[in-house]
C-alpha cells in the first residue's frame, strides 16, 4: 500500500491493486494553502462535513463517498466507520466526527478525523487493531499533542503519522509535527509526503513518521 500526504487531514491509499481511496478532502483557500486535491479516486471518506474535511467538488468521475458509522467495501477495501466527537464535551460544541478504519492489502490504516477527546473502551474495542494511525496533533478544533500522545498509546498502532497541525501553509493551529515527535523513541523523517507500507515492513516497535509537507 502507497501512503501520500495531500495537506491537512487528507490523505491517499493506493492499494496495491491501484484501488484509490481518499480521506477528508479539503477545499483550499487563504489559510489552508495547499494545492486543491482533485485526484480521480474510487472511494473517498469523510469524517465530518466542514469545508476542510468534506470537500468533493473538485474531484473528478463519480467516487463512492462514505460517510458516517457504516461498514463498507469497495473494491476489495473494506471500510469501517466509528462515530465520536469533535469536541470533548459529547459533540456539544462542534458537533459529531467519524473516524475510518481501513482494511487493504493486510494493512489496517485509521483516520481520526476531527477527534476531539480521548476514546473510551468502547470506541477502543469498535477501531480494533491499528497499523498505521492518521492522528490529528494541532489542537484548537481537535485533540492537541498531549491528547494525541494518549490516544496513541490507547490504541498501539505500529506507526503513527501526524496530521491536521501546523504548516508553512497551515498557520492557524497551534501545534506542529515536530512539536508531536518531540520525545518520541524512533521518529523517521521522510524527504517526501509519501511512503510505501506492507505487513512485513511494518515495524517492530512504535513509531513517528513525519512526511514532508506538500508543495
Amino acid at each position: 500500500m502507497k501512503v501520500k500526504w495531500l495537506g491537512h487531514s487528507c490523505f491517499l491509499l493506493m492499494a496495491a491493486d491501484g484501488t484509490k481511496l481518499l480521506m477528508d478532502p479539503f477545499q483550499a483557500n487563504d489559510h489552508l494553502s495547499y494545492r486543491q486535491v482533485d485526484e480521480k479516486v474510487d472511494i473517498v471518506t469523510v469524517s465530518h462535513d466542514h469545508f476542510d474535511h468534506n470537500y468533493t467538488d473538485a474531484l473528478p468521475g463519480e467516487p463512492v463517498v462514505v460517510k458516517g458509522a457504516i461498514v463498507k467495501t469497495v473494491k476489495g477495501i473494506k471500510v469501517k466507520g466509528v462515530d465520536v466527537f469533535h469536541d470533548d464535551s459529547g459533540g456539544k460544541q462542534r458537533g459529531g466526527n467519524t473516524i475510518f478504519c481501513v482494511a487493504a492489502d493486510d494493512i489496517n490504516v485509521c483516520h481520526l478525523g476531527d477527534l476531539g477527546h480521548r476514546l473510551s473502551g468502547d470506541e477502543l474495542s469498535s477501531v480494533g487493531k491499528v497499523d498505521v494511525l492518521l492522528v490529528p496533533v494541532g489542537g484548537l478544533f481537535t485533540i492537541d499533542v498531549e491528547t494525541a500522545n494518549v490516544v496513541c498509546e490507547d490504541i498501539k498502532p505500529r506507526i503513527a503519522i501526524p496530521m491536521h497541525c501546523k504548516t508553512e501553509r497551515c498557520q492557524f493551529l497551534q501545534w506542529s509535527a515536530e512539536d508531536f515527535a518531540k520525545g518520541k523513541k524512533t521518529v523517521k523523517r521522510l524527504a517526501g509526503n509519501e511512503f510505501e507500507i506492507s505487513k512485513n515492513s511494518l515495524p517492530a516497535e512504535f513509531e513517528v513518521v513525519l512526511l514532508k509537507c506538500p508543495a
